[in-house]
């Protein structure tokens, strides 16, 4: 079982993850979508492909682009596709 955890709140618990570079990837229906708000923010990962991100809010505090996905990833990283991964501070537990 993984956790994503921020200012005490699950923002994502999951037994089935994708664990890519050190990073969980929680499956799109195992985060809570209340804590997510979509920000413009975009990178872009060799293999990957576009990372889009979300803003974490809880309780009424932001944690700016917190939150990060591959909408349409390359081949090689297709089995994350929608995963959300977090850093910034978000707790991962496994």
């Amino acid at each position: 079982m993984a956790r994503a955890i921020w200012n005490d709140a699950v923002i994502a618990e999951s037994a089935e993850y994708e664990e890519v570079e050190g990073n969980i990837y929680f499956p799109p229906d195992s985060v809570s979508e209340d804590f997510l708000q979509k920000s413009d923010t975009q990178s872009r990962c060799p293999w990957k492909g576009m990372a889009s991100y979300f803003d974490v809010v809880v309780d009424g505090e932001v944690n700016r682009d917190a939150a990060w996905y591959y909408p349409d990833p390359r081949d090689a990283a297709a089995r994350i596709k929608d995963h959300v991964a977090f850093w910034r501070g978000v707790t991962i537990e496994k």
